[in-house]
């Protein structure tokens, strides 16, 4: 009963950029075209991969999985960031924070799972693909994005109840038109040591895990792509591996670069960090859909087809 008998504000005040608030009305118009371009193109992603028969393979089971994960976090985000930019409302109740941060950081776990989960799609296609077909049924697939799914529920579940635990007492202006667990962790007027531990462990064993086994199956695929004798075969294997890496670059590049400023840019303007953390969280949802639907003739067509069935 104690453990939760502490001092909390009943709302939390959002942040735009700060330094930029007069533009926050001027930058509400790109915000709306980035939800929208993210929203509809990785909703078409999965209604192509639902009606087309020939996206009925593992590799775009997976994207069909990656698209969701980008729905779901815009989905997660947008209430709070169009109320923040469009309407100036920057209240947000505690328990609705509490949920917005658990939300937020369990579908980023779980993209980072599922490019894990593409990799070693590539890897199996490249490297043995004789057994392609056989390694990778559809109960193996249902199996990896249920595990994949409830790795980051379990994880994240006590992080609501860590903070639950902290007494928030110094301010209830957060630092981001969203809320973050580092963000709210830092509002407490008592030992953050066990959060921050915690937090930093789960992106060790999660994130940098999963980074660390990507990087090692490309290492993988590499070498079996070298010994492919043809110049042209090697190139066609590397080409299929394209949009998983830039998929993978979008991911982890404003990742690392929002934890590089948060470590070692203490004395960086405020308006970096929030900038940093708003191209970590929006920007991922918009390029996969593009990367994709550009550099997969496959995709490209089944949307092409939707379109002109829409028509008719």
């Amino acid at each position: 009963m104690g453990l939760f008998n502490v001092t909390h504000p009943a709302s939390f005040l959002l942040t735009g950029i700060p330094g930029l608030e007069r533009a926050h009305s001027w930058l509400a118009g790109p915000l709306c075209v980035m939800y929208a371009v993210a929203l509809m193109g990785n909703t078409m992603i999965l209604q192509a991969v639902r009606v087309e028969p020939v996206l009925h393979e593992p590799m775009y089971y997976f994207l069909s999985m990656l698209s969701f994960s980008d729905v779901a976090m815009s989905v997660a985000t947008l209430p709070t960031v169009l109320r923040t930019f469009c309407f100036d409302a920057r209240t947000i109740s505690f328990d609705a924070c509490l949920i917005q941060m658990f939300l937020i950081h369990s579908f980023s776990m779980m993209e980072s799972g599922i490019l894990l989960a593409m990799s070693f799609d590539r890897y199996v296609a490249i490297c043995n693909p004789l057994r392609y077909a056989t390694v990778l049924t559809n109960e193996i697939i249902a199996g990896m994005g249920f595990a994949v799914t409830a790795r980051s529920f379990v994880t994240l579940f006590p992080l609501p109840f860590l903070i639950k635990r902290l007494p928030i007492c110094r301010s209830n202006v957060l630092s981001h038109s969203y809320c973050l667990h580092p963000d709210m962790m830092k509002l407490a007027c008592a030992d953050i040591t066990i959060n921050s531990i915690y937090g930093l462990f789960v992106l060790v064993s999660t994130f940098g895990m999963d980074l660390l086994f990507i990087f090692l199956s490309y290492v993988l695929i590499l070498h079996s792509v070298m010994a492919i004798a043809s110049r042209e075969e090697r190139l066609k294997a590397l080409n299929t591996c394209v949009s998983h890496i830039l998929a993978v670059l979008a991911f982890y590049v404003p990742m690392i670069g929002v934890s590089t400023v948060h470590r070692f840019g203490k004395n960086a303007p405020r308006y970096i960090h929030v900038l940093m953390s708003n191209i970590y969280l929006f920007v991922p949802p918009v390029l996969n859909p593009l990367i994709y639907s550009i550099k997969t003739k496959e995709i490209r067509r089944a949307i092409a087809r939707m379109i002109h069935r829409i028509k008719v």
